[in-house]
């Protein structure tokens, strides 16, 4: 029997794996940077150089990169900053990942420390989050058609699948050069600086996917005028690129997550030779991953008259799209700093991050929680101490609503910051207002046995001899009459001939007068 197949595309989780570890280093200061005598405000970047896979073990490694704002002990008032990096190489059990197969790995800071040993070494503390998911391209084959139909009886279902096409990432790189506003000092040396991606959008077009948004970006430096007094910098660079992608139709499903891999900025000198220009580099990493939707007329049983037709069913994971919807959440709250800092006399930086921490299935949808944390450094009202920081962490929850489902539901969620604003309220109140974006994509699993392959044998003829030629049946709870046909081996249209019945549907306690046919 010659057999009609579609092949489908889709990845498979084979494992996935997660740890919390503690990087912790001593850290000498550079001999060129001044005494350290008060750390203002430090952060941390996870980056990996190398991932692979051997022996159901993922092997990473990488570096912690740190910065930190740093009061000294020379002129009252003077700040300074530096950067520094703690190598790491970890692993994570996976058992079922092969060498070749793709792993994503991701890191994530949970918290960062600075302590001061002494005015020239720092102990520096993170407890960075690492998981791994490894995933396997798999081809699932569904039985859809028979050469010679004629020869056999066939049972057919619609069902609707996700078939993958794209998954892969890419890189947006964005090159803008700024200038400082006219009103600002030249700049002496640039001490802290924030780039934040916002309110980013994906649309797919054919050929390619357009990625737009904006980034802020915030500057302190010290200024080459007036005893290189701290100075600010604040400004808006919109994002607008795009990255080819043959695959892109604008009917299909996507999921394009992004996330600011790499920013840097340099000084750059004006026309007329002076530090007000300054260069803004950011790589942007993309996870593309693209489904087109299918509706699929799949063989579910057959058999034969003639012969005997043994099917071998395999179980199967099939996903359906069952809802795409996105969120606003907003979330307002007041911070005060504390009793031991400086009175706040104007805001400079605000830097925020974004984490979903848990998502939970209910009757009505999804109900995300997770947290804003907002970090702010100000400028104080003390000439021995300027710049100070405040760090506040927002709580948040969103109810996003899902229909019901017959099988059970996967869903993947990202987040974005679309807005965030810090309004100073007194000397020692910020009130903190935030727009957060939430990105829903929920995939039904439809678990199915398909025919795998079948074999085929003669008929025996003495069993079926023996089987009584005319049979009364009651249908039972759950019977099909497709099945009730190749039990007794007749036909679903002797069936519905013999018992007058307009359609293939038949309830509990109806009574069927059963002929069985001879091929």
């Amino acid at each position: 029997m010659e057999l009609e197949r579609q092949v489908l595309h889709k990845n498979k989780e084979i494992g996935k794996a997660f740890s919390q570890i503690t990087l912790d280093d001593d850290y000498n200061l550079p001999d060129f940077k001044p005494d350290l005598t008060k750390v203002i405000r430090e952060r941390g970047t996870v980056h990996f150089d190398e991932v692979h896979v051997n022996n159901g073990h993922v092997w990473f490694k990488g570096i912690l990169e740190f910065e930190i704002l740093y009061r000294t002990d020379l002129d009252s008032g003077k700040i300074n900053s530096l950067k520094g990096e703690i190598p790491f190489q970890e692993s994570l059990s996976i058992d079922a990942a092969q060498e070749f197969d793709p792993v994503k790995v991701e890191g994530r800071i949970e918290d960062i420390s600075v302590s001061v040993i002494n005015s020239r070494k720092l102990s520096i503390r993170s407890l960075v989050e690492f998981r791994a998911v490894a995933e396997k391209p798999e081809e699932a084959e569904i039985l859809t058609g028979v050469k010679n139909e004629a020869d056999c009886e066939i049972e057919k279902e619609q069902m609707d699948v996700l078939e993958l096409v794209t998954d892969k990432k890419d890189t947006l790189r964005i090159r803008k050069e700024l200038s400082l506003s006219s009103n600002k000092p030249n700049m002496h040396e640039i001490l802290w600086n924030s780039v934040q991606l916002r309110g980013i959008n994906s649309r797919m077009k054919n050929g390619e996917i357009e990625v737009s948004g904006e980034a802020l970006v915030y500057v302190l430096y010290s200024g080459a005028e007036e005893e290189e007094r701290l100075q600010w910098f604040e400004t808006t660079v919109p994002i607008q690129g795009s990255v080819e992608c043959n695959t892109c139709e604008e009917d299909l499903i996507y999921r394009i997550s992004a996330d600011l891999a790499q920013s840097d900025l340099e000084m750059l000198q004006d026309e007329d030779g002076e530090e007000r220009n300054l260069l803004l580099e950011m790589v942007i990493h993309l996870a593309i991953c693209i489904w087109k939707e299918d509706r699929i007329d799949m063989i579910s049983d057959l058999y034969a008259l003639d012969r005997q037709v043994t099917p071998r069913f395999e179980a199967s994971c099939f996903e359906k799209l069952l809802v795409k919807n996105d969120a606003k959440c907003r979330i307002s709250d007041k911070i005060e700093i504390d009793a031991a800092q400086e009175d706040i006399l104007q805001i400079c930086i605000n830097e925020e991050k974004l984490e979903i921490e848990q998502t939970t299935m209910t009757p009505e949808g999804v109900l995300a929680e997770g947290i804003l944390t907002v970090e702010i450094l100000y400028m104080t009202s003390d000439e021995s101490m300027p710049v100070a920081a405040a760090k506040a962490l927002l709580p948040f929850s969103q109810a996003i609503e899902v229909p019901a489902a017959d099988h059970p539901v996967k869903i993947q969620l990202d987040g974005g910051i679309d807005q965030v604003t810090c309004v100073l309220s007194d000397s020692r109140t910020i009130e903190i207002k935030a727009v957060v974006s939430l990105n829903l994509l929920a995939f039904e699993q439809q678990n199915r046995q398909i025919i795998a392959d079948m074999e085929e044998t003669e008929l025996d003829l003495a069993a079926l001899q023996q089987s009584p030629g005319i049979v009364g049946y009651i249908v039972k709870e759950g019977d099909r009459l497709f099945g009730i046909a190749k039990e007794h081996h007749t036909t679903m249209e002797n069936l519905m001939e013999t018992n007058h019945l307009t359609g293939s549907y038949v309830k509990p306690g109806e009574k069927l007068l059963i002929i069985k046919t001879v091929g």
